[in-house]
């Protein structure tokens, strides 16, 4: 159990856990700097030079394919004296030219050039500092940790679902950004369950049942149905069905759930907006769900893909961006691609507006969770406690 924040099994966490500046600087030092972070999508990245950053707390790194065709990531910190490199979120370069003294760094990290340093410099023992960065299915991850957790486990859960969706050659299509009054745990919360969804997402009730999430113990036997006759159409076309639910608490989910009759994608009408993305040959794939703790979820169906990602601003404010995928090739209607999604997300950031609100309020006390419907909000707060509770491993500023 965290030194800091402390939970009776079955409730929601202690004000503070919210609220609490300590609390905060813990999260990012503790959960987000000492785990897999999603950072970006590989079709960002998709020549020697693209470049994108992702900050985290006080923290910038630089995510950048090398000449190799090798990710690489760096802190964005000149190891002269300390300036940021970047001044664009992302972009291309041929290197890495620090703004201040004009020390030039190679896409490796390499330090190439340093102007006015002496016939003695040795150049070559100077570098930015690197980060460990992953690629899979289309999506990138870094971790500021010295001693990185696992990420294999991850990648064989996510490769031969998310694969052949094809994102690894798909292309931003929208990117839609939010600044959300809420601590990041919140919308977190918010994500992992869905009794909260008949009531507040009538678009995204339209394709989706309300139940079939992890830690959902509810039984539909239209669901039951749904998903039976799916799951033999996925293995027909060599799709596994079977989820990876968080498995020995672990980070992360892939899980394939059915639509509902008449619904081949998140849209609107159920149509689909474009072809099927990568190697699907059928657009009735159902709706992939990723969730890699403590920055993503994503959604993806056969047309196009979304994903969310987190970035903690303070204690009571969260930064979303949310981007749509389709193949690279593909004309698509973004009004209607993002329709569902757009609306979800802002009804889900006003509710978790709400929730913060009556959170940092004298009158709050914490809750008692859902047993039927609430289990993988209690997961995610057992894991977070537990994150919580470890020693950081983050290289020190």
């Amino acid at each position: 159990m965290s030194d800091l924040v402390t939970r009776s099994p079955g409730w929601s966490l202690p004000q503070a856990a919210y609220t609490d500046a300590d609390v905060f600087a813990a999260d990012l030092d503790r959960v987000f700097a000492a785990h897999w972070l999603f950072a970006g999508h590989t079709g960002e990245l998709d020549a020697a030079g693209r470049y994108l950053t992702v900050d985290v707390g006080r923290d910038r790194v630089i995510v950048v394919r090398g000449e190799d065709g090798v990710l690489h990531a760096h802190h964005d910190v000149c190891a002269h004296r300390g300036s940021r490199v970047t001044s664009e979120p992302r972009g291309r370069v041929k290197a890495f030219v620090c703004p201040y003294h004009q020390w030039v760094y190679a896409l490796d990290g390499s330090l190439r050039a340093a102007r006015l340093m002496g016939d003695c410099f040795a150049t070559a023992s100077h570098r930015l500092a690197p980060v460990a960065v992953r690629e899979v299915a289309g999506l990138v991850f870094v971790c500021l940790a010295d001693a990185p957790p696992d990420f294999g486990a991850f990648a064989a859960a996510l490769e031969p679902r998310l694969g052949p969706h094809g994102l690894a050659d798909a292309r931003v299509a929208v990117r839609q950004r939010y600044r959300v009054a809420a601590n990041w745990k919140t919308l977190v919360e918010n994500n992992r369950e869905c009794y909260h969804c008949a009531g507040s997402h009538p678009e995204f009730s339209l394709s989706n049942f309300d139940v079939g999430m992890n830690g959902d113990v509810r039984t539909n036997p239209r669901y039951d149905r749904a998903l039976a006759a799916a799951r033999a159409r996925w293995s027909a076309q060599g799709l596994p069905g079977e989820d990876v639910n968080f498995p020995a608490g672990a980070w992360y989910r892939v899980a394939r759930l059915p639509l509902r009759d008449g619904f081949v994608s998140e849209t609107l009408d159920g149509r689909p907006l474009a072809p099927p993305m990568g190697r699907l040959t059928d657009p009735d794939v159902g709706s992939l769900r990723v969730v890699s703790l403590p920055n993503l979820w994503a959604h993806a169906n056969g047309d196009y893909a979304m994903t969310t990602r987190l970035t903690p601003v303070d204690a009571g404010t969260t930064d979303v961006e949310l981007c749509f995928l389709v193949a690279r090739d593909a004309t698509v209607d973004e009004d209607a691609m993002t329709a569902v999604w757009r609306a979800t997300s802002e009804q889900d950031w006003a509710l978790c507006e709400a929730n913060y609100a009556g959170i940092a309020s004298r009158g709050y006390r914490p809750g008692p969770l859902s047993p039927v419907v609430e289990a993988s909000v209690e997961g995610f707060l057992d894991w977070y406690v537990d994150a919580l509770a470890d020693p950081p491993h983050a290289r020190s500023a």
